[in-house]
């Protein structure tokens, strides 16, 4: 146990609400899906009154974070991965690694990733990290025309363990994929929340809930699981407490950090 201790150390990994995650890898910084609005409601462009709720304000705005070397988007077209805010924020970074479609749409400095797609940055001390995207589908299958693309997104250096970063996806069947490339990996960020709304797909789920995530956690061979993507929106059904349960019924209770 010492030993997942010291690799905790080694890849700092901050969560602040939603989706946004900061995570520090080999002395860069990256975060995920930034959401820095206040509370408020978000017009879905679908047939009908739909609205996406942001119930609870960050902790913190992109000014709080400091310098980051590049966002981890999973995808641009959903207000609760990317608000207001997020959007303004992203010409400020580098690099914005997304979706291949959604580097179209943003333009400037996005970088679109295909499925299995590598890209290098080079880290202050001559190394390099590599950003792979991987695979990720948000909701049942043939969603892709309702809901988007979306990516997820595994982080690689020689001498440092990986992290996987699962964006929003509901399909199981990609993190086998990934495992079968990547496990274990020391830490997996999970976008979790059981997200359904009941007009979508006979409220099929979008993300993974609290059971799935711990199964993922199993595939993966996680070392470490940060929960995220679970709460500050109306649509989430599932926290903090179906989380812990979940994780506690597989015996994985030892491998969840809110990184609170």
């Amino acid at each position: 146990m010492s030993g997942t201790s010291a690799v905790g150390e080694k890849i700092p990994v901050h969560a602040y609400g939603g989706p946004t995650t900061l995570i520090e890898y080999g002395g860069l910084r990256f975060v995920t899906d930034p959401t820095f609005d206040p509370p408020g409601e978000y017009p879905m462009p679908l047939p009908g009154d739909h609205k996406l709720v942001k119930t609870a304000p960050s902790p913190v705005t992109a000014a709080d974070l400091g310098g980051i070397d590049a966002v981890l988007l999973s995808h641009d077209t959903h207000d609760d991965n990317l608000d207001n805010a997020g959007r303004a924020f992203l010409p400020e970074v580098p690099v914005v690694f997304t979706t291949e479609s959604g580097a179209g749409r943003l333009g400037g400095n996005a970088q679109g990733l295909a499925f299995w797609e590598t890209a290098e940055l080079w880290r202050p001390d001559g190394g390099t990290v590599t950003v792979t995207g991987v695979p990720a589908r948000h909701g049942p299958v043939g969603c892709e025309p309702v809901t988007g693309d979306v990516v997820g997104f595994i982080l690689t250096s020689d001498d440092l363990p990986s992290v996987y970063v699962s964006g929003d996806n509901a399909a199981l069947e990609h993190v086998k994929e990934i495992a079968g490339r990547f496990a274990p990996v020391d830490t997996a960020v999970l976008f979790l929340g059981g997200a359904r709304m009941a007009f979508a797909f006979e409220g099929a789920l979008l993300t993974l809930d609290s059971a799935q995530g711990a199964e993922a956690a199993k595939l993966l061979g996680a070392r470490r699981v940060v929960p995220a993507h679970y709460d500050s929106w109306a649509h989430f059904k599932e926290g903090r407490h179906e989380i812990e349960a979940a994780f506690t019924d597989a015996d994985l209770a030892d491998r969840l950090d809110f990184a609170r």
